[in-house]
């Protein structure tokens, strides 16, 4: 497996579309993973299913039919930053934050997001979803050329056994919320590991490169 840096991402390699012809990873199956009406999961839920995945630490992604998997990288640190599942249409982001047992983490800190987008200059709306209510937003931006635009997304919030999954979907899936089903099941096959440590509610849980990773300048 090789990871390949480009600006702050790293993308691994074989964990790509279908449509482009390139492979999966090796070793890795290819199927559609555990079923996607109760996921995320937690660790627990899937020991021993034999589903083979990707292990970033505090994340398990399992390989996807059209999706590409890139890490977001801090320059100057090496840290993970956030992990990315991209495709033709949009991406998925995401990390998982340490949560109290049984706890309402999402209820708390959705506000909180809410106001920190409008303080920026943006906006946000909460809406039904899959998951219980999340946020719409539009962000301001400015494009590579100079011009400015709005850069829609969707942030999600699924609680989980003593973590906090949050994801943001980017592109098709943050414009068109009816239309983005298999997004909404990407996420659904994501598998996180809380583990024992003890660690301060709201603290990001740590993602790390598999220990075969290959960087390439």
């Amino acid at each position: 497996m090789k990871f390949r840096r480009k600006s702050a991402e790293t993308r691994v390699e074989g964990q790509t579309s279908e449509a482009s012809g390139t492979a999966a990873v090796p070793g890795q199956a290819t199927g559609t993973g555990p079923e996607t009406t109760a996921g995320p999961y937690d660790e627990s839920q899937v020991a021993d299913d034999g589903v083979q995945r990707v292990d970033l630490g505090s994340l398990l992604v399992p390989p996807l039919p059209g999706r590409e998997l890139r890490l977001q990288v801090d320059e100057k640190s090496g840290a993970v930053r956030a992990v990315i599942l991209a495709g033709p249409d949009g991406m998925l982001e995401f990390q998982a934050f340490a949560a109290p047992r049984n706890g309402d983490l999402w209820s708390t800190v959705r506000p909180q997001i809410a106001a920190d987008m409008v303080r920026r200059g943006g906006t946000a709306e909460e809406r039904e979803g899959r998951w219980g209510t999340e946020l719409v937003c539009q962000m301001p931006v400015t494009r590579p050329d100079g011009t400015a635009a709005n850069q829609p997304s969707r942030i999600i919030g699924v609680n989980g056994e003593r973590w906090l999954l949050r994801a943001s979907l980017l592109g098709r899936p943050a414009v068109e919320p009816e239309a983005s089903g298999e997004w909404e099941d990407t996420l659904a096959q994501i598998v996180v590991r809380r583990g024992t440590v003890a660690m301060p509610v709201g603290e990001v849980l740590p993602v790390a490169l598999p220990d075969d990773a290959r960087r390439l300048g």
